[in-house]
C-alpha cells in the first residue's frame, strides 16, 4: 500500500486546489478552515471591492495612503534594479535602490567592526526602537534571518513607550559597543520621539 492511498481522493484534490507556488515558494493553505465555497465568497469580495483596480494604484505610484495623502511605495523597495515605478512623473526605483545599496554597505561595515562608535570600540550590540511597523517589521525581518546572523552581536528590539523597557534593553549593554536604530517612517510618531528624546 502506497502512503498516498492513506488519503481519500476529496482530500488530496483539496490539497492541490488550495496550494500555490511562485519564486520558489510553496504555500499550502488547504490545511485551514476554508472550502471551495469560501474562497469564492472571498474572490467574489475581491473583485467587488475593486482590489484589482487598488492593487493597480498602489504600482502606479497613485497616493492611495489617504490619511498621509501620500502613495504607499512598499513595491518599490522590492523592485529589481530595471524596474520603472513613477511618483509625480519621476521613476523612484534608482533612488530606493541607491539608499538600499548604503543601508547594505553600513551593516556590512559595522559587522566586520569597520564602523566603530564614537570612542573606537568595535559595535557589539544594536538596539531598534519603532512604533508599530517600525518594530514589527526589524523583529519579523531579524527573527526571519537570525540563522544568517552574526551571532556575537546581540539584537534588541524597544517598542514599549514606558521606561522600563529601554532601561530592561540595555541594562547588561556596554554604552561604547552599542548601536541605536530609531526606526520610523515619518518621524512623526510621538512614542518614537520621546524614546529618542530620553536617549538623547
Amino acid at each position: 500500500m502506497s502512503a498516498s492511498s492513506n488519503f481519500s481522493p476529496r482530500i488530496a484534490s483539496a490539497g492541490e486546489r488550495l496550494a500555490v507556488e511562485a519564486a520558489g515558494l510553496y504555500l499550502d493553505y488547504s490545511k485551514n478552515r476554508i472550502t471551495d465555497e469560501t474562497l469564492g465568497l472571498l474572490l467574489q469580495l475581491a473583485q467587488e471591492s475593486g482590489l484589482r483596480d487598488r492593487i493597480d494604484a498602489m504600482f502606479r505610484g497613485d497616493k492611495i495612503n489617504t490619511s498621509e495623502k501620500r502613495a504607499a511605495l512598499h513595491v518599490a523597495l522590492r523592485a529589481p534594479r530595471g524596474a520603472s515605478i513613477l511618483h509625480d512623473g519621476q521613476n523612484v526605483v534608482p533612488e530606493v535602490h541607491a539608499v538600499l545599496d548604503k543601508m547594505a554597505d553600513f551593516a556590512d561595515r559595522v559587522r566586520s567592526g569597520a564602523w566603530q562608535g564614537h570612542t573606537g570600540k568595535r559595535i557589539r550590540n544594536v538596539i531598534n526602537v519603532g512604533i508599530g511597523g517600525s518594530d514589527l517589521g526589524p523583529v519579523m525581518a531579524y527573527e526571519a534571518l537570525k540563522h544568517y546572523s552574526e551571532r556575537a552581536m546581540t539584537f534588541r528590539f524597544v517598542s514599549n513607550v514606558r521606561r522600563h523597557g529601554l532601561r530592561e534593553a540595555v541594562h547588561d549593554l556596554d554604552p561604547a559597543e552599542t548601536l541605536f536604530i530609531i526606526s520610523s517612517k515619518t518621524f512623526t510618531t510621538l512614542e518614537t520621539n520621546d524614546q529618542r528624546a530620553h536617549r538623547a
